[in-house]
């Protein structure tokens, strides 16, 4: 199961693989609102990702390392919002790979410095979905589980 990491939105996929092929099992979106509570926005993330997981029962959890340029306090939430996540993976004894960007551009692409449009293009066409998963966060948690099936085993 892959992670893109968030407060605002925090995509989720999982991935079933079965030889070489690929298969999505779920994928989506949270979404908080910005007018709830800083704490309100955690436990939504918290119970949404919770059902997924026993939805799905991974083997493991692949989430997104965050870069930040320059904005700290966007950096915070986010990464208190990524201490959610990781908080259920040990809460349900799920391995974590966490793979940087330039792994997963790798991975799909071939290319460390890969557009994100090439990467969604790749997550369509090797999980051979009608359409690039949206909103981005979507396509980009899909992009996640596929590298952490190539670094998890």
């Amino acid at each position: 199961m892959g992670i893109d990491p968030g407060l605002a939105r925090v995509g989720y996929g999982a991935v079933l693989q079965n030889g070489s092929s690929l298969r999505a099992l779920t994928y989506g979106c949270v979404e908080t609102d910005s007018k709830l509570q800083f704490t309100q926005r955690l436990l939504k993330i918290h119970d949404a990702i919770q059902a997924q997981i026993d939805f799905c029962e991974p083997e493991f959890l692949s989430v997104e390392r965050l870069f930040f340029g320059r904005n700290t306090t966007t950096a915070e939430y986010v990464f208190q919002a990524r201490g959610v996540i990781m908080l259920l993976a040990a809460k349900n004894n799920l391995p974590v790979i966490e793979p940087k960007p330039n792994q997963i551009k790798l991975a799909l692409c071939g290319v460390g410095a890969a557009e994100k449009i090439q990467v969604q293009k790749m997550v369509q066409r090797f999980l051979a979905l009608d359409e690039i998963p949206r909103p981005d966060d979507t396509a980009d948690a899909l992009a996640a589980a596929i590298t952490g099936l190539s670094l998890f085993r």
